[in-house]
């Protein structure tokens, strides 16, 4: 047992920086691949008909490879969201942002992403279009954002096991 008077440093605030090196895999290829086309491309359960986006190499629930390709729309149904009020440290957007699941057209698992417009206007069952940047890198950030679209809302019952 130490001496020492002074309670033990368990948390210091210090500079990190990590570098990754990632290696897509053929589903991961298939999905930057339609983005560079401006297409979202999920994958398909053989055995459910699940359509995941992004893709899994294999079911969750049926544990099973799924190898089906299947474009999706970039319209959808923001089934849950929460608005970002305050600043915090390492954050790329300035707020007040709105975050929120977006279940896109033909999709069975809603996808993380950003509400552009008027955060207060965003609600569950608005329906958004995807928005593009106009330089496309293989990744998903090359959709800025999701803008709401001239549609009607989506009734809640239609997408409530998603909340």
């Amino acid at each position: 047992m130490s001496s020492d008077p002074r309670p033990p440093v368990t948390r210091f605030k210090g500079p990190t920086r990590l570098e990754y090196l990632v290696t897509a895999g053929n589903n991961t290829v298939g999905f930057l691949r339609g983005i560079m086309q401006k297409r979202l491309i999920g994958l398909r359960c053989p055995s459910c008909s699940k359509v995941y986006l992004p893709p899994r190499g294999s079911c969750p629930i049926c544990a099973v490879a799924m190898t089906e390709p299947v474009e999706v729309s970039q319209r959808g149904t923001v089934t849950t969201f929460s608005v970002v009020r305050f600043p915090f440290p390492g954050q790329v957007l300035t707020p007040p942002y709105a975050c929120a699941h977006i279940l896109l057209d033909g999709a069975d698992v809603p996808l993380l992403h950003v509400v552009g417009g008027d955060v207060d206007a965003v609600r569950m069952g608005m329906r958004v279009q995807a928005v593009w940047v106009e330089d496309l890198q293989p990744t998903l950030a090359s959709v800025a954002w999701f803008a709401p679209c001239d549609e009607p809302d989506t009734p809640y019952d239609v997408f409530a096991e998603y909340v």
